[in-house]
């Protein structure tokens, strides 16, 4: 980084960022010609970072740091691979396992058995089910379970709260019979267009907030003879208020719908084998994918077989849900998360980070607070200019060689100095985002753009 200007009323130097012409920045350029959206996952797109500024690409990443194409390595306190990495990136003991099954070939006429043993250990852990089918990525899993509980109910209508995916079903709740719009807003991101999506799907997809059971008996009022399933996140950010889990079970028997559990991200970090448990929920499917093989693509729905019979009558197949690297990493992944304090550890650390973050933010006046559970948190800054002052904090984050953005999940690379090594380099930036309030000049100070807060088409 290299000052530019000294404001006469401030007392630190506006800068400008030297990424620009960095090897990803000039990468990333091109791929925005090449490839629609520039990357394949929204969240990964550096417009939602510091745009201009954030390294686009990684050479290699080990555990929490990442080394960048210019040869700098970073810490990284954001989501280490979008909440993948649980264990850390390229964990010894999972590599290892695919390392073997690449060599023996992940790909035959034949299926891997592994994928028998791992069935086992997930019903192991999920006593409520009896049957388990595979996918590669979360967004197809929940596709599936829908498909599913369609099937088996011969029903189309679906009520969910969160965020569950890009396809048709979900993003049909956007598809207005009624004159509103934008109703995935507080779901995911606003702006999402339910472009390509068939407008008969109107009318679907019913969304209702999380710990807000009178929108949930609502829909079953006006939905319930036509309702195939209820489906949510049992937590994202906040504990179920008490008797929510519970009633919401209690509606989808009194209705004949079935509920499906959305563990893609929750799952593992709370208990070894998702939050559900931990909540004494029973749903009627769960939804895996993520962190269940730290890294390598691999998904998971486990069910009632009376659910799960349908995958027998309806058309779910494909080609690379039958590879042999999913189920290695997703055993190798589950065999050692049984022998280490897991959610311990990344309460502890989300903890250190709360804790120290939410201290400094207070000592400097800078209006920022750590949210949610702590293997999930996010940085929320309560200001008029909160998009710009959140890519001030990144944009100086990383000239100390941290990748930081608006959420941070620990895994079990995260030791206590990788908190302390953060915690430093936020007390020498946050002066700089108070001063930017005071004299409301934060935009200046960036030396590029704005993040992105919602869906948009890229320039």
């Amino acid at each position: 980084m290299t000052s530019i200007t000294r404001s006469a009323q401030s007392t630190h130097p506006v800068q400008r960022s030297i990424c620009s012409t960095s090897k990803s920045q000039q990468l990333y350029r091109r791929a925005k010609e090449l490839i629609p959206g520039g990357t394949q996952l929204l969240s990964k797109r550096p417009e939602f970072f510091a745009p201009d500024q954030w390294p686009a690409y990684y050479r290699s990443a080990q555990g929490c740091e990442v080394v960048d194409l210019d040869g700098n390595t970073l810490l990284d306190m954001s989501t280490t691979g979008i909440g993948a990495c649980l264990l850390g990136y390229a964990d010894p003991d999972v590599n290892a396992a695919v390392i073997k099954c690449v060599k023996d070939g992940s790909m035959c006429s034949l299926n891997p058995p592994d994928e028998v043993t791992l069935a086992e250990l997930l019903i192991k852990l999920h006593p409520w089910a009896e049957n388990v089918r595979y996918f590669r990525t979360g967004g197809e899993a929940m596709a599936a379970a829908v498909r599913l509980a369609r099937g088996t109910t011969g029903r189309d209508l679906i009520a969910f709260c969160g965020y569950h995916g890009w396809h048709d079903w979900y993003l049909a709740a956007n598809l207005s019979n009624d004159g509103s719009s934008d109703k995935l807003r507080g779901h995911l991101l606003p702006g999402l267009s339910p472009i390509g999506v068939p407008s008969h799907l109107a009318g679907t997809a019913f969304p209702f907030t999380y710990n807000n059971i009178d929108e949930l008996l609502n829909i079953v009022n006006h939905h319930g003879k036509k309702l195939a399933a209820v489906v949510m996140e049992p937590t994202r950010s906040v504990d179920p208020h008490t008797g929510f889990l519970e009633r919401v079970r209690e509606l989808c028997d009194q209705v004949g719908a079935a509920l499906i559990i959305d563990e893609i991200t929750t799952g593992w970090r709370f208990t070894l084998g998702g939050v559900h448990l931990k909540y004494e929920l029973q749903p009627d499917i769960a939804v895996f994918a993520k962190a269940m093989s730290n890294g390598y693509p691999m998904a998971a729905v486990v069910g009632r077989a009376k659910l799960m019979e349908s995958a027998h009558e309806s058309f779910i197949s494909s080609t690379y849900w039958t590879e042999g690297i999913g189920p290695a990493a997703s055993l190798a992944t589950l065999r050692k998360m049984s022998t280490i304090n897991l959610p311990l550890h990344l309460h502890r650390i989300g903890e250190r980070f709360r804790n120290g973050l939410d201290a400094i933010a207070v000592q400097h006046h800078v209006p920022l607070k750590v949210q949610g559970h702590s293997p999930l948190l996010s940085i929320v800054i309560d200001d008029p200019n909160a998009s710009a002052l959140q890519t001030l904090l990144t944009v100086r984050m990383l000239s100390h060689n941290i990748l930081t953005g608006s959420s941070f999940y620990p895994n079990w690379a995260h030791q206590e100095r990788h908190i302390d090594m953060f915690l430093a380099a936020v007390d020498e930036v946050l002066p700089e985002l108070a001063e930017a309030i005071r004299l409301s000049d934060v935009e200046r100070r960036i030396g590029g753009p704005v993040k992105h807060t919602g869906f948009k088409r890229l320039a």
